[in-house]
């Protein structure tokens, strides 16, 4: 069973940068995928056996003080910021980004932004098909797709706990030698197809309550009940 205090978190965005070279799984924890992992055996697995977990939401920064954990993360780092810091140190030195995930069209959008944001990366990419589970011809078509673009850098956007579990399951069938991180809605905010919240939201850890201003049908469940699940499996942590 997944207990917050018990696993390693990256606890600060120096110590995310400073991760080594070659085939690295990096994951991100959350309030909503907290609450998951405790009723997806497989998922928390997932999490636990990565190679980096990093805190993307103040509630899980907090409730790792409150449960005196063995990782104390001392800032939130969203998976924005692993995104940007990746991006970046790629195009500093040219290479490939792969993005597997979302659909054709907020791919097509992430194509034409990265030839301005990030000249110096050739981006490859594969639209799955939108289904909870793939068949072994679809999983051998993309693993076959990354491993012929060789990578300097894999990114998988397919929401969680679906990206986490798929990377995992399938990480000793990928010929890569580079960071694979699962970042769900990035790429909508990179492609610009969702909004994420001002600076003043973020800085003051409410980015969750814009997103539940922005889409209340989509995500009142996610943020009002699960919020509320996670303070109370914290306590149960405790």
């Amino acid at each position: 069973m997944l207990k917050l205090k018990d696993i390693k978190i990256v606890e600060s965005k120096k110590e995310l940068e400073a991760l080594p070279e070659g085939k690295l799984l990096i994951n991100t924890i959350n309030a909503h995928s907290y609450n998951t992992a405790l009723k997806d055996t497989f998922f928390a697995e997932a999490l636990m056996k990565g190679d980096a977990l990093i805190p993307d939401g103040a509630s899980i920064v907090m409730a790792c003080r409150k449960l005196k954990a063995k990782s104390q993360p001392t800032e939130r780092i969203a998976g924005w910021d692993l995104f940007t810091m990746e991006m970046e140190r790629l195009n500093q030195k040219g290479g490939t980004c792969f993005f597997m995930g979302s659909s054709e069209k907020v791919l097509n959008l992430i194509r034409e932004k990265a030839k301005t944001v990030y000249p110096n990366i050739r981006i490859e990419t594969y639209s799955p098909p939108y289904k909870p589970e793939f068949s072994e011809e679809e999983n051998r078509a993309i693993i076959e797709a990354i491993n012929r673009a060789n990578p300097d850098l894999l990114w998988i956007g397919m929401t969680a706990p679906k990206q986490e579990k798929w990377a995992y399951r399938h990480w000793n069938e990928l010929d890569i030698h580079c960071h694979c991180g699962t970042i769900g809605a990035v790429f909508d905010f990179f492609a610009g197809t969702m909004e994420r919240a001002p600076l003043w939201w973020q800085e003051h850890s409410l980015e969750w309550l814009y997103r539940l201003l922005k889409e209340p049908k989509r995500m009142w469940r996610r943020y009002i009940i699960g919020n509320t699940l996670f303070i109370w499996n914290i306590f149960r942590e405790m």
